[in-house]
C-alpha cells in the first residue's frame, strides 16, 4: 500500500520516538515487555523500524507510558491546517471526529457527561477500541461490568451487547477507534432475563 510522503515519514519516525520515550523514562525493553505483554524482540524491531507500528502494539505501549496515543504516532497534519473539526453535541455525549477521510478505521474523541451512567446495551457490526483519557469509564460488555481509569484500554467485538458511560462521579474523556462497519446503526439489545430461584 502506497502512503503519502507525510504519512510515510510519520511511520518511519514512530520507532525512534518510541525508543526516545522509553530511554528518557529509564525503562528497559524487558520491563516494557513485561508491562505490555509484547515480546522484547517485537519491541526492539518496532523501535528499529523493522516492525510496522499497529494499534495492537501502540495502545499497550501508550498505556504503559501513560501518554496519549497521538504522542507516540505524531500524526502529520492533512490538508489546510486552519481547518477546525466540528464536534457533534448530543444530550448524552460530545463527539469530535478525528478522521477526516472515509476508510476502514475511524477515530473519535468523546466526552461523556456524568449523567450518562445508566447502561443501555446495544450491538452493531465491527470492532472497537476505547482508550480512557480522563475520568472513570464504566464498560458493560456481555456479562462483564468493568471500570477503567486514565490510560487503560479495552477492545471488543461490537456484535456483543455492550455499553459504556460514566460511573456517575464525573465526566469521562475517551478516544474511540472503530473498525470497518463500526458506524452502523446501533440496535438495542435486550438484557438477558434473570433466572428465578427454585422454590
Amino acid at each position: 500500500m502506497e502512503h503519502s510522503p507525510a504519512i510515510a515519514r510519520a511511520l518511519t519516525e514512530v520507532g525512534p520516538r518510541l525508543k526516545r520515550l522509553r530511554t528518557e523514562r529509564g525503562v528497559t525493553l524487558s520491563a516494557l515487555a513485561e508491562a505490555t505483554g509484547i515480546s522484547k524482540s517485537t519491541l526492539s524491531r518496532l523501535e528499529s523500524g523493522q516492525r510496522r507500528p499497529s494499534l495492537e502494539l501502540l495502545l499497550p505501549i501508550a498505556q504503559a507510558h501513560q501518554v496519549p496515543l497521538d504522542e507516540l504516532v505524531g500524526a502529520p497534519e492533512v490538508g489546510d491546517p486552519r481547518v477546525r473539526l466540528t464536534p457533534r453535541r448530543g444530550p448524552r455525549s460530545t463527539v469530535l471526529p478525528l478522521t477526516r477521510h472515509p476508510g476502514p478505521l475511524q477515530s473519535y474523541k468523546m466526552v461523556l457527561p456524568a449523567d450518562r451512567s445508566t447502561p443501555e446495551p446495544c450491538t452493531h457490526e465491527g470492532y472497537e477500541w476505547l482508550y480512557v483519557l480522563a475520568g472513570r469509564l464504566r464498560l458493560v460488555l456481555a456479562d462483564h461490568d468493568l471500570i477503567l481509569g486514565p490510560g487503560e484500554v479495552a477492545e471488543f467485538d461490537t456484535r456483543l451487547p455492550h455499553w459504556f458511560g460514566t460511573t456517575g462521579e464525573g465526566p469521562v474523556e475517551v478516544l474511540s477507534l472503530f473498525g470497518r462497519q463500526g458506524e452502523r446503526m446501533h440496535v438495542r439489545a435486550r438484557p438477558r432475563a434473570r433466572e428465578k430461584p427454585a422454590p
